[in-house]
């Protein structure tokens, strides 16, 4: 059967309440695929399956899922299930789903947990919403920098079943103090006498807990860390950074980023899950306010009537230089709110980023006024065409910086910059383009 095909053999089987036939199924598909269709059905569909489960698939699965559909499967779920299976999760996963869940459902968890899980899903809560504490791992082995290579081997085997990862293991001094990593392929390669303060990278990249988790992961990703380790303010380790939550983090940014890019609220959960009420509103707020905006360029066009009914031939290009003026902003704006998430450019940039993009875009007017001033001349006569080919040469120089000025200003401002990116942009632009347009149309024809 085709890959797009089993979801819809789990749905048929599901409404046939074929309990055999759904076991067979979850034993034939791994976690990620089993949590890829619970997230597409809705919370009566999808506890079904979950519940015939195998105890030790039932945690894998679960932590596949996005907290919006662990919420959904925690409320439909017995006491007793609803308890073990919180108490099995890695700690960084649960604080998250409590972080994120209702207060009813918060407290319910925390009030189930052991005192000893309690104790530590409370110390991530209590970091910062969106720091980098509240997504790590404290569960891991801990080597003391005064040990052999030897010993730090025994004490990763004795301990290496209570933790999440044992690939990359810090290393502290007295007090818990950091002292670097070393990676347990350095250690199974050294001789076992070797002190370990010798294997010790004492170099790697550190963060503290209360940074912010997507600037960790950014920073996971450009030093190619399997691991990266977090400290308090005291430089004391507090927990490590594992690369599949960094992964989730960037594509959350990332997700997030897109959604706000296109004039849009990010809406958790799956798309196929959601409502189209809630999909409707995601986009509605938006759309409001860039409406009113667009009422800048109704004004501009209200404001130069006088000279549209002049000549009235510079209307027929109004639509091509506004869509041109905002596709150039736009691309502008993308490139730069790309190039701020990746830590390619910072605020410190502005003058050199603007000062390229006037080239870049004087460069994108030039070639495209060459080509508007052969449809102008062909329709309107050279006059009329050379003012459009002047217009769009302004245009699109002016809607470069302006695109890649604003995401930058937004940051140093404390606003997201995808915020103010593509669709407002291209809003600005529009108006803005006219008003060159118009007086550039004044100036040459006299009017």
């Amino acid at each position: 059967m085709a890959d797009e095909d089993y979801g819809e053999e789990l749905i048929r089987l599901i409404e046939e309440n074929d309990l055999t036939g759904i076991r067979l199924w979850l034993a034939s598909h791994a976690p990620y695929e089993i949590a890829d269709e619970l997230e597409r059905m809705d919370s009566r569909r999808a506890i079904v399956p979950f519940r015939l489960l195998d105890k030790d698939r039932e945690l894998e699965v679960f932590e596949e899922l996005d907290p919006v559909h662990q919420q959904e499967i925690l409320v439909g779920l017995r006491d007793a299930a609803f308890h073990d299976l919180l108490e099995e999760m890695d700690p960084d996963d649960r604080a998250r789903l409590i972080g994120e869940a209702p207060a009813k459902i918060a407290t319910r968890a925390l009030a189930g947990l052991s005192p000893a899980e309690r104790k530590m899903t409370a110390a991530l809560l209590g970091y910062p919403e969106g720091s980098v504490g509240r997504y790590m791992t404290p569960e891991t082995v801990i080597l003391h920098r005064d040990l052999s290579v030897g010993r730090a081997l025994e004490v990763v085997r004795a301990k290496s079943a209570e933790v999440e990862t044992v690939y990359t293991l810090p290393v502290v001094a007295d007090g818990r103090r950091f002292d670097g990593t070393v990676q347990l392929a350095d250690l199974v390669r050294a001789d076992d006498d070797t002190p370990l303060k010798d294997v010790v990278d004492v170099l790697v990249p550190r963060v503290r807990a209360t940074e912010p988790a997507e600037d960790a992961a950014r920073l996971m990703q450009e030093a190619n860390l399997v691991a990266l380790p977090v400290v308090d303010s005291e430089e004391r380790f507090v927990g490590l950074l594992t690369f599949d939550d960094a992964l989730e983090l960037i594509e959350a940014a990332d997700s997030e980023d897109i959604a706000r890019q296109s004039g849009a609220s990010p809406v958790a959960g799956h798309y196929v899950a959601a409502s189209v009420v809630r999909l409707a509103r995601a986009r509605a707020t938006w759309l409001l306010l860039l409406i009113v905006a667009a009422t800048l360029t109704v004004n501009v066009m209200q404001a130069y009537e006088a000279t549209l009914e002049q000549v009235t031939a510079l209307a027929l290009f109004v639509p091509m230089l506004t869509g041109t003026g905002g596709n150039v902003g736009s691309q502008s704006a993308t490139a730069i709110v790309r190039a701020l998430a990746v830590g390619e450019v910072r605020v410190r940039d502005l003058p050199r980023v603007a000062g390229k993009e006037a080239r870049v875009g004087l460069l994108l007017g030039l070639m495209l006024a060459a080509v508007a001033m052969v449809i102008g001349s062909a329709l309107v006569g050279t006059v009329i065409a050379g003012v459009v080919a002047a217009s769009v040469i302004a245009i699109c120089t002016w809607a470069a910086v302006i695109g890649s000025c604003m995401p930058l200003l937004a940051r140093r401002v404390g606003v997201d910059p995808a915020v103010v990116s593509a669709p407002l942009v291209a809003t600005l632009v529009d108006a803005t383009g006219l008003l060159i347009y118009f007086n550039i149309a004044r100036l040459v024809l006299h009017i």
